[in-house]
């Protein structure tokens, strides 16, 4: 990795104009419509009285993957991506011209045989007004890149769930095609889609998106706490620990202390936790 190009690289704006038609389908990766009685569901997939899942801020204006440019000198065969958070600061809406722009703020290092956290921030704004929606936050775990410094503030770590009884369960199945559904909201990479290229990665099939993974857990934070008012919910993060397989049933615990959810989430299939330390703020 070379560090001081890094730190001065510029990943640029990236322009993005959605329609209704894409929060549909963003909300659809999410498995919404499930059932079509349900008129909590029925706001995210249908026309009319449209809304957009909050979460949807991660996919808006997708910087492709950009980490593979020869002058940053990053073994990006061995990028994993280890946490995401948002913080919204105006409603998204299902519909608009948004900007995002892109700056890589931090890189931590773990040790030479431990790897680094490389953390992207992402502004999204509105093209015409300036509005600032959302800042979102990548974490990228570069496995093969440890040991040559850092630079930048680094966050404290997320505090663990609490060790009791979760006040409140979620259980959402994905369907075995939802990766392939997800994926055409912007991210494209084949590990999600390819048996082929899954194999060479370690799985022995495609896996789900971790973003996806986090908007399931969004939309059981909406359902069980925000009383399915996607606009109370303001903060959301999350660590992966684990990948998900589509057709998984994600279970949701979370555990309330005012405005603030800490909440994990596990594949109950396997009985094993694949997002950890998630805090999120509702008003």
């Amino acid at each position: 990795m070379n560090l001081d190009v890094l730190q001065s690289y510029e990943i640029g704006s990236r322009d993005h104009d959605f329609k209704p038609a894409d929060a549909i389908l963003y909300a659809l990766g999410l498995g919404y419509g499930s059932d079509p009685l349900d008129e909590g569901q029925l706001q995210f997939v249908y026309e009319g009285g449209l809304k957009a899942v909050p979460s949807m801020c991660n996919t808006i204006a997708h910087p492709g993957f950009w980490i593979d440019q020869p002058e940053l000198g990053i073994d990006f065969v061995k990028v994993l991506h280890a946490e995401q958070a948002f913080v919204i600061h105006s409603t998204i809406p299902p519909q608009g011209r948004m900007r995002a722009d892109y700056a890589v703020v931090s890189v931590e290092d773990k040790g030479a045989d431990k790897g680094a956290m490389m953390r992207m921030e992402k502004k999204l704004s509105d093209r015409d007004t300036g509005e600032l929606f959302a800042t979102v936050t990548q974490t990228l775990f570069l496995r093969g890149d440890g040991g040559q410094g850092g630079f930048g503030k680094i966050p404290a770590a997320a505090p663990a769930v609490p060790e009791r009884t979760p006040e409140l369960v979620s259980e959402i199945a994905t369907l075995p095609q939802s990766a392939l559904i997800y994926r055409l909201s912007g991210d494209l990479n084949p590990l999600h889609a390819s048996p082929a290229i899954a194999r060479k990665a370690g799985f022995d099939r495609p896996i789900l998106h971790g973003q996806c993974t986090m908007g399931i857990a969004a939309r059981a934070i909406i359902e069980q706490v925000c009383e399915q008012r996607p606009e109370r919910l303001k903060f959301m993060s999350v660590r992966f620990s684990r990948p998900v397989y589509p057709g998984e049933t994600i279970r949701t615990e979370m555990f309330r202390d005012g405005a603030t959810v800490s909440f994990r989430c596990r594949a109950v299939e396997r009985d094993l936790v694949v997002l950890d330390r998630g805090q999120a703020s509702v008003e």
